[in-house]
């Protein structure tokens, strides 16, 4: 391949990326055009894992957020997670992060702790949002428009920011987990039911971090503790 057509090759794929993220403003866009200044984004992440607490961000914009490679966090590789992140928080006008507690997971559930940390990342803002965008739920305590979008954090740029910052937060809590408990490898797998992490917790038993409500961790207890 010659210098000029990967320069071509480079300028099709930048072409792409936008026309892309156009694509992934399409709710702001309509959102702003309604004559909403400040349009919030909020996601959760962490419902699945064994262990930890479960993490929501949310994210205020005022205009466009053209960020190469913005995205559903799932879809956004570690490394480049980190990146964007730092990028979201300098171009958002506000952001905050909430977390519901392992307890709380336990006693109210996980949808009801996941709605319970999006909530807190909502209240802590510096800024709030003339207009939510959420990932399918509705937050009732949310006095102002709100819009649920099945699978927003694909297809809400404000949501797709929100569940990035969420998951950043969530896996470096889940590396300080791995400090304090070597044995379960926290950091590789972040508290989700991995081989690896199943293994442990049959050979350690749960540790206080863990879901007691989650079936393998319900399961481990009543081996170790048959009282």
């Amino acid at each position: 391949m010659t210098a000029a057509e990967a320069a071509h090759k480079r300028k099709l794929a930048a072409q792409r990326e936008r026309r892309r993220l156009l694509r992934l403003h399409a709710y702001e866009r309509a959102a702003h055009a309604d004559g909403h200044l400040y349009v919030g984004g909020v996601d959760e992440v962490g419902r699945g894992p064994l262990a930890g607490p479960v993490v929501a961000a949310c994210v205020v914009l005022d205009g466009p957020l053209m960020l190469v490679g913005l995205d559903d966090s799932k879809r956004v590789a570690p490394d480049r997670r980190e990146a964007l992140a730092h990028q979201i928080r300098g171009h958002a006008v506000a952001w905050a992060i909430g977390e519901a507690s392992v307890e709380e997971i336990d006693r109210i559930n996980i949808y009801w702790a996941s709605i319970l940390a999006m909530e807190r990342a909502i209240a802590a803002l510096a800024t709030a949002p003339h207009f939510l965008l959420t990932d399918a739920v509705r937050i009732r305590s949310y006095a102002g428009a709100q819009l649920p979008v099945i699978k927003g954090d694909a297809k809400c740029a404000s949501v797709a920011a929100a569940s990035i910052i969420a998951k950043v937060h969530r896996d470096a809590l889940c590396i300080e987990l791995d400090r304090r408990y070597p044995a379960y490898g926290f950091a590789e797998h972040k508290g989700y039911a991995t081989a690896r992490h199943l293994a442990a917790i049959a050979e350690h038993g749960p540790c206080a971090d863990h879901r007691r409500g989650y079936a393998p961790v319900r399961d481990a207890l009543s081996l170790f503790d048959p009282a």
